[in-house]
């Protein structure tokens, strides 16, 4: 019998390096960016990357949980970008790039706010965390050219001196899991 597919939605930066990461995971059976937590009702990237929509660049992961779990997403998520900074990521600033992680139901919330609580605890990072925690309200996908972004421009600089050490260091603590 089937499991029932689950959905994650996080955002950790420009969605090109989290969906280039999240693709190669085992369980992972799609990922979508897009944009959520703004208040624009169809934005499009032009809109949010000027910052004033209130929209993170994130993505919607579909996973079977029979192969891998909510916690492992949260595990990779949490090893993949850096929560301690506030609206940015590397050279990628403004809210659009916040650490956001957006629950579709309450045990979601609950394992979440649970991983966070463990990491804080565990003092694993040197500064507060500041990943948010909201319900998920809406999703918008991002345009069809953000789509499998990474595969399709390997040699374009960003994806050369951003995604592939991301992607390096992601595959070496990772290796068990991948596809």
């Amino acid at each position: 019998m089937t499991a029932k597919l689950q959905t994650a939605y996080f955002g950790g930066g420009c969605f090109w390096c989290t969906e280039a990461t999240f693709k190669e995971v085992k369980g992972v059976v799609s990922v979508v960016p897009g944009y959520a937590g703004g208040t624009m009702y169809k934005p499009k990237y032009e809109d949010v990357s000027g910052g004033s929509t209130g929209h993170a660049e994130i993505i919607k992961i579909e996973f079977d949980p029979q192969v891998i779990s909510y916690h492992q997403l949260l595990e990779i998520f949490f090893a993949t970008h850096d929560p301690t900074t506030l609206n940015c990521q590397g050279n990628d600033v403004g809210t659009q790039y916040r650490s956001v992680i957006l629950y579709d139901s309450e045990d979601q919330k609950n394992n979440a706010e649970g991983f966070i609580g463990k990491l804080t605890k565990d003092k694993v990072f040197a500064k507060p965390i500041v990943t948010e925690i909201k319900k998920m309200d809406k999703f918008f996908e991002a345009e069809k050219y953000h789509h499998d972004y990474y595969a399709q421009n390997k040699v374009a600089p960003y994806c050369l001196f951003t995604i592939n050490p991301k992607l390096s260091k992601f595959r070496k603590k990772f290796k068990n899991i991948l596809k």
